[in-house]
């Protein structure tokens, strides 16, 4: 199995070479707003969206035949995403275009690429930190994407091909339990509070309120200025909770590495439409909205599988509730959990308990014969309501 890694790396092109990268931007753009407008939304084969428009894209915005048949491959990947979603496709801005080998190269020898763009081909000088440069050394990227970014400057992204360590096979589990208060609590006791990225949240909060509020009511210089604040605060928030959740995520791979363990981990999908539901004030809305475990999640699956650790989800239900030594039902009270069983009685932090439960299901899962549709094993309630112990069926094959 091959991991596609994107380099990101700046563009230093010169006066000239920015005007026609600005160009070719617009240009792919206008193409894939054309196609999308022209072709029936339902239609989403590039191919066949290729067939129908081709001819007229290259006729009416200048591209390259190349370029031409990468916008409409843009149009019907972006479709079938919408349609996943449930969603029709938006505008394209001119912020992006995308390369294959036809139309792009790497160019090690001067530390450059070569790029086609509307008036030709042209080499433009690349800066590479010491990363980049360690991945780029001796290789011959296919394809990339050249973007301007938010900061008005133009990058490549470079998407390389590497072939990733074999899975390490271990009966070994890290479980880990994803929070809002402890972003992250593992197995064997490592924690990551989640009260600095919460302050930082409110403290974005209550700037943005206050500029918002600036830059609709006050002096015609006072709203200017408030505009520009709020256009510099953006994407703060969103690059710290980034930087936090890498950092996160390494360690627990690292942790796994050194303990020769698999991760498992809980499969959130759909919680924020469930816990919505409930009655909340408008400041617990907003966290729970801003929660990224998401993010965190594919963080931990990439890198596992850079770094060949598996990465396994499994339903979080009961994984609370339940205590980790005898498999009782508890009480979990904030951060505290109990266990109701006069014969246990442990108590304990909530989301440590929480982990090992985790860990427990991993345990059983890793340790069976897995087929190739099983991704977790169930847990059941026997009458009394009290959880019964992970099991998995004679066959290998979990529920």
């Amino acid at each position: 199995m091959e991991q596609v890694v994107t380099l990101v790396c700046k563009l230093n092109p010169t006066q000239k070479q920015a005007e026609d990268i600005e160009m070719v931007l617009k240009a792919f753009a206008d193409a894939c707003n054309y196609a999308n407008q022209k072709v029936k939304p339902q239609i989403t084969s590039k191919t066949t969206i290729q067939n129908m428009v081709y001819n007229e894209i290259r006729a009416l915005f200048g591209l390259s035949a190349n370029l031409a048949v990468r916008a409409c491959a843009r149009v019907g990947a972006n479709r079938k995403t919408a349609k996943q979603k449930d969603k029709p496709v938006k505008t394209f801005s001119p912020t992006s275009a995308d390369y294959d080998a036809r139309i792009f190269s790497f160019r090690e020898q001067d530390w450059a690429v070569s790029l086609t763009l509307m008036n030709g081909r042209e080499h433009i000088k690349i800066d590479a930190g010491n990363y980049q440069r360690g991945k780029l050394k001796g290789r011959k990227p296919t394809s990339a994407q050249l973007c301007k970014h938010r900061d008005g400057n133009y990058y490549i992204h470079i998407q390389i091909k590497d072939e990733p360590p074999t899975p390490i096979k271990s009966n070994n589990v890290i479980g880990v339990d994803f929070g809002r208060r402890d972003i992250a609590v593992t197995s064997n006791g490592d924690k990551w509070d989640g009260k600095q990225i919460n302050d930082v949240r409110d403290k974005f909060s209550r700037v943005r309120a206050s500029l918002q509020k600036k830059a609709t009511k006050g002096t015609r210089s006072t709203r200017r200025r408030a505009r520009q604040l709020l256009k510099r605060l953006s994407g703060k928030e969103r690059k710290f909770q980034r930087w936090l959740n890498h950092n996160i995520s390494k360690s627990i791979i690292r942790s796994a590495l050194t303990n020769n363990a698999v991760v498992v981990i809980e499969d959130l999908m759909g919680i924020r439409e469930r816990t919505n539901q409930k009655p909340r004030n408008k400041t617990e809305r907003r966290r729970s909205n801003s929660w990224s475990f998401y993010q965190l999640r594919s963080f931990l699956e990439y890198k596992g599988i850079q770094f060949g650790v598996e990465v396994i989800a499994i339903p979080p239900a009961w994984t609370s509730q339940t205590c980790h030594q005898c498999l009782h039902i508890g009480l979990r009270s904030d951060k505290r959990f109990k266990c109701t069983n006069e014969a246990c009685s442990w108590s304990g932090d909530a989301d440590l308990n929480g982990a090992k439960n985790i860990a427990a299901i991993g345990a059983v899962f890793v340790s069976q014969p897995r087929g190739t549709n099983c991704l977790f094993c169930e847990l059941s309630t026997d009458s009394s309501g009290l959880l019964k112990a992970p099991t998995v069926p004679a066959s290998g094959q979990c529920g």
